[in-house]
């Protein structure tokens, strides 16, 4: 059964803390006035007060002999009445008299007892929410958060459990049977042979095969599994109907399946999952061949670019020799002679070997400018046939009107078994239209004239690479889309509709405190940096950390604060006096404090038994968090296998379990006084690092920057210390795309407001999207001089910023596509599409983009103000680093604690390592917490032996400590070992 702590019901906590005694059990001077108004006799005045606070903090009544002592006292103690004693408590449980008390307590409040009516509404709520969730505690919370906003009174939660479960079941039913219901005895018949293939391998294992390194052999062999599920899935019902959230459960319930375990399902079932999961795989396989594309494109272009950076160096004595001839010719033509004699001189000046040297002119000029796109011919001769297989099974559709690059597309498939390098250009074949996205640089290359008479011609392999770049260019912009795609198909199917953006505009404006109606908008936003820029003009000459002289601004670099000297004999006491524990104690009592496996259920939902679940998770997480693998924690802990601990990963985990163990972590560290010292919990710093994988599978890619292959781990960190969310994503892929998912996906109690981020977050699309979010973008500085400031109007003046200026703010174009705007953002706040699925099509500029534009002119507008900040304030300046700071200290800890396989992330399937990013995240998480507990604990007795601890002191600590961490050696899981309280109550008095 779930457990109520998994939930949001309300419950009364075992121990209270003065401060939450004060907070939320103190009667106002009303509400003891009204309770001694209605009645005369002490004891039932007793009764009723104490009632009325339960019934206000937890929604429900509770028998008083449940009630913590604290709580009571407390309450009697604030309304001059006598603390009742405990049997009297037991006998007011069972007396008359409480009923009357409770009807009388809930008029007050204005909560209603549920009807009959209420049951049914109750019901049919529960039943829409599992249309959309698959676990039980989000459907109770849903359950919850409705009756508290009608004033009901919370029912038993074994009641909302078994409703829950009830509804639940219902819905799948419903979804089992529509689903099956659906399919011909055709499609049956195939599935029941993909179940019981003989070899090796059945047709339902290979079904979940994942993409390897792409080559050729590699692509046609997984363009022939994608076409077998072509095949699977023909006649197969449209299951759109089914909500994301759902389906996605689904399909993981599906995938850790095999195919023994899917024949003792129930058929009705068992078709529904496969269909499911068939669809789910082909979609997945899709976007792959879209993601092999672009990867094979990209690497295309930066190995070009490279070997045009070699041939520069290679050929720097070349282009010496081609000016100092350059020089002797322009010297003999200088010269006082006839036109005859300089012409033969000029001639004896270059050896009369005119074609060699107009040849050597004629190899530099193809390669002037940084044109690179000629290098690209050296590798696209291995990848041609990989390209081409990939635009086969890529079924491209334009999402605007323009598709002339559908022609070109065509075009080229059509010529793609020539061998000419030269092709005719005809006006029927290659139109007008298709010419339009080729670049001046392409143009140069693709378009030949073999002689003054002869037509125009067309290099065959330059249109291609050249069609190709743009195919990849407009799959990230999303001016193309891919059908059936999941990352790559049109994102527009995925906004709300205009009627639900009517209905929901008004109130996020008033949420956000922005006005909705366009001039209103305009007007505000150029208000703001009008006000903004002519604040710090006004007191630049008093600024001592900037300056601008011909070359730009100048950011002078600020003297690091001294740490107070108490500092350093407080860490070192802290370092020392820590008690020495492995990495497996530390987890195990962090593990029994929070009891995190009670999170980790069958994915089917149905209650099966595990000996021992405590060991088991606790196991598992030490094995995939730290990186051991399942054959080693087999042989570090005793007394399980390897298929134990591989098992509970594959049929209990999945990334959004995690996820929740995740921020129960973070809510149980927010509740110290010690973090609170180090940030206010309302900032967060993202940044990535780079985690060692296998070359043997398609998310593993060369990175340029880190060097070596692997993948991005990505971290929103709070300014408290403690990670909020993380992501696993390609190593070619714009980090910064990913900044502001964290932060909509962020389910704790810490929430920030304000981002940071390095370099590649002072995009100005990125600054857009997140100021309609409601996010305070302000990233690390680099290179501020490259970056453009923008006036709000033409006309505004500066005394002595005015040479920062050099553009204005086009406010025509932002009015023109708010609603635009607002509607992708209202999207992304319900959930519809992530803000990365946008940023990914905002980091290409593309002219058939409207909202590229639209964004990057917006982001313009904030930057600037950002920008006119950050010259502005030096302590803006300071915040900002340091906050980057923690998030690159944090890389360097969870590395430290992923120790095991060298480091390399062994899982070669893409959602496997995504959980391994989120094991080791929850593994940081809980180190974290346990240091905080240890140093808290050191810290008071410090306090206690008269040391003065500065609020100076504690905001100079961090809980990233490792020296009392063994790491290595003989692991011991004693789970019968006495664990101390987790003690969040210390508070530090100043």
């Amino acid at each position: 059964m779930t457990s109520v702590h998994e939930t949001a019901y309300p419950r009364l906590k075992p121990e209270v803390t003065d401060q939450e005694l004060v907070a939320i059990y103190t009667p106002s001077r009303s509400e003891i006035e009204h309770i001694f108004s209605l009645y005369r006799q002490a004891s039932h005045r007793t009764w009723c007060i104490i009632q009325l606070m339960l019934l206000k903090r937890l929604g429900y009544f509770v028998p008083l002999t449940t009630v913590s002592p604290d709580i009571i006292r407390h309450i009697c103690d604030r309304s001059d009445l006598r603390v009742p004693p405990r049997r009297a408590l037991s006998q007011y449980d069972q007396s008359g008299s409480k009923t009357i008390h409770q009807r009388r307590i809930r008029d007050y409040i204005g909560l209603r007892l549920m009807t009959a009516v209420d049951e049914r509404w109750l019901e049919r709520l529960a039943e829409q929410t599992a249309q959309t969730k698959q676990e039980l505690p989000d459907i109770i919370n849903v359950m919850i958060e409705e009756l508290v906003q009608r004033r009901m009174e919370l029912p038993g939660f074994t009641y909302l459990f078994k409703l829950a479960r009830k509804c639940r079941a219902s819905v799948n039913d419903g979804i089992y049977k529509r689903v099956t219901g659906a399919l011909s005895q055709e499609v049956v018949d195939r599935f029941e042979s993909m179940l019981n293939a003989g070899g090796n391998q059945s047709g339902w294992d290979g079904l979940k095969r994942e993409p390897k390194q792409p080559n050729v052999r590699e692509v046609v062999d997984f363009l022939a599994h994608i076409d077998n599920m072509l095949v699977l899935s023909t006649g197969l019902p449209q299951l759109d109907d089914i909500a994301a959230t759902k389906r996605e459960q689904l399909v993981l319930e599906a995938r850790a399946m095999d195919a023994a375990e899917m024949r003792r399902m129930k058929p009705i079932k068992r078709y529904a999952l496969m269909a499911l999961l068939i669809q789910g795989q082909l979609q997945k396989a899709i976007d792959d061949i879209a993601e092999i594309f672009i990867k094979t494109v990209r690497s295309l272009h930066n190995g070009a670019e490279e070997r045009l950076r070699q041939y520069h160096l290679q050929h720097s004595e070349q282009i010496e020799r081609l000016i100092g001839q350059f020089r002797e010719v322009l010297t003999v033509l200088n010269e006082d002679a006839s036109e005859a004699e300089r012409v033969a001189r000029v001639e004896s000046a270059l050896n009369g070997d005119l074609e060699s040297w107009i040849l050597e002119c004629d190899e530099h000029m193809a390669y002037a400018g940084n044109n690179y796109y000629p290098f690209m011919l050296v590798g696209y001769v291995s990848k041609r046939s990989l390209l081409f297989k990939c635009l086969e099974a890529m079924s491209l559709k334009s999402s605007s009107q323009d598709d002339g690059l559908l022609a070109a597309i065509a075009i080229i498939q059509k010529h793609r078994s020539s061998h000419k390098e030269l092709l005719p250009l005809k006006e029927d074949e290659l139109p007008e239209l298709a010419l339009d996205w080729i670049s001046d640089k392409w143009r140069k290359l693709v378009f030949e004239r073999t002689g003054p008479d002869e037509p125009m011609r067309i290099n065959r392999k330059y249109f291609e690479l050249a069609v190709l770049s743009e195919v990849m260019d407009e799959l990230k912009s999303g001016d193309l889309y891919v059908e059936h795609s999941g990352d790559y198909d049109d994102y527009r199917n995925h906004l709300v509709s205009w009627e639900e953006y009517e209905q929901d505009v008004g109130t996020y404006g008033e949420m956000l405190g922005l006005p909705v109606e366009t001039q209103a908008f305009i007007d505000q936003l150029h208000s703001k940096l009008s006000t903004l820029a002519s604040e710090v003009d006004q007191h630049f000459p008093e600024n001592e950390h900037a300056d601008i002289d011909h070359t730009g601004i100048i950011i002078r670099k600020m003297d690091r604060p001294k740490p107070p000297p108490e500092l350093e004999a407080v860490d070192q006491v802290l370092t020392t006096q820590m008690n020495q524990a492995s990495i497996l104690d530390v987890l195990t009592e962090t593990e029994k404090w929070l009891d995190l496996h009670k999170l980790f259920g069958p994915l089917s939902g149905f209650e099966a038994k595990v000996d021992d679940p405590r060991k088991r998770f606790i196991t598992t997480l030490f094995c995939y968090g730290c990186n051991l693998g399942a054959t080693q924690t087999a042989r570090s802990v005793k007394g399980l296998s390897r298929k134990q601990v591989a098992w509970l990963n594959l049929k209990h985990v999945t990334e959004q379990r995690l996820d929740k163990a995740i921020v129960k972590v973070i809510n149980a560290y927010n509740r110290f006084a010690l973090p609170r010292y180090w940030g206010s919990g309302k900032s967060a710093s993202a940044d990535g690092t780079k985690w060692n994988i296998y070359e043997a599978n398609l998310l593993s890619e060369y990175h340029i920057r880190y060097g070596g292959y692997g993948g991005i781990g990505y971290y929103h960190v709070s300014d408290k210390y403690i990670a909020l969310f993380s992501h696993f994503i390609p190593c070619g892929v714009y980090e910064a795309v990913y900044i502001l998912d964290g932060l909509i996906n962020n389910q704790s109690d810490i929430q920030p407001d304000t981002v940071h981020g390095d370099t590649q977050a002072q995009s100005t699309p990125v600054f857009g999207l997140a100021s309609l979010l409601g996010i305070d973008l302000m990233p690390r500085i680099r290179n501020i001089k490259d970056l453009v400031f923008f006036k709000a109007g033409r006309g505004d003046q500066y005394e002595h910023i005015g040479s920062l200026f050099r553009g204005t703010i086009d406010w025509e174009l932002i009015g023109r596509h708010l609603k635009d705007m607002l509607r992708v953002v209202i999207s992304i706040k319900a959930g519809k599409i992530a803000p990365s699925t946008i940023l990914r099509r905002l980091g290409t500029a593309s002219r058939k983009n409207r909202l590229y534009y639209a964004f990057r002119e917006l982001g313009r507008v904030h930057r600037t103000m950002f920008l006119l900040k950050y010259i502005n304030d030096a302590e803006l300046r300071r915040t900002i680093n340091a906050a980057t700071n923690k998030s690159e200290e944090f890389n360097d800890f969870i590395k430290w604690l992923f120790f095991g396989g060298d480091g390399i992330i062994a899982e070669n399937v893409r959602h496997e390592q995504r959980k391994v990013i989120k094991y080791n995240q929850l593994v940081a998480n809980m180190v974290i917490l346990h240091n905080v507990h240890e140093m808290t604990r050191l810290l008071k007795e410090i306090q206690s032996k008269g040391y003065e601890l500065t609020e100076e002191v504690l905001r100079g600590l961090g809980p990233y400590r490792k020296g009392h961490i063994n790491r290595f050696g003989e692991y011991v899981l004693d789970l019968d070992k006495e664990v101390e309280p987790m003690n969040y109550k210390v508070e530090f008095s100043q």
